[in-house]
């Protein structure tokens, strides 16, 4: 039996159904953003599509703020008003950065060669 080209149609849909659903980032590489509850910013640098840090981590985030781990992910280079870092954050706590100033990170100089309209140009070298 030749199988019709609708029976596999079927067996995608029964499987899209069974999929968890993935959230879409709402931010990219190159954007600057703040905390929703911390006093930091930074320019994202990489997005993992799901919660892809240590079990060590997660649980040391206090339970009642704790994120869900089925969202988008952001590495940044932060800043706050004493020190610049990298730091881990859910989509659900970030908002756009609208004071269109640039991030005074160290490391934006190794990744990025722009800053315009309030984001960053990733260098070249580092796009595919």
């Amino acid at each position: 039996m030749i199988p019709r080209p609708d029976h596999f149609a079927g067996d995608a849909a029964a499987a899209a159904a069974l999929a968890p659903a993935v959230a879409h980032a709402r931010f990219a590489i190159g954007d600057v953003v703040r905390h929703r509850l911390f006093d930091f910013r930074g320019v994202i640098f990489d997005v993992d599509p799901v919660f892809a840090n240590t079990e060590e981590w997660y649980e040391a985030i206090p339970e009642e703020i704790r994120p869900d781990r089925d969202q988008p992910f952001y590495h940044l280079l932060a800043e706050n008003g004493e020190a610049s870092y990298v730091a881990y954050v859910s989509q659900q706590n970030l908002l756009v950065d609208e004071s269109a100033e640039p991030v005074d990170h160290p490391a934006i100089s190794g990744l990025f060669d722009a800053f315009a309209e309030g984001r960053y140009r990733l260098r070249r070298e580092h796009r595919h």
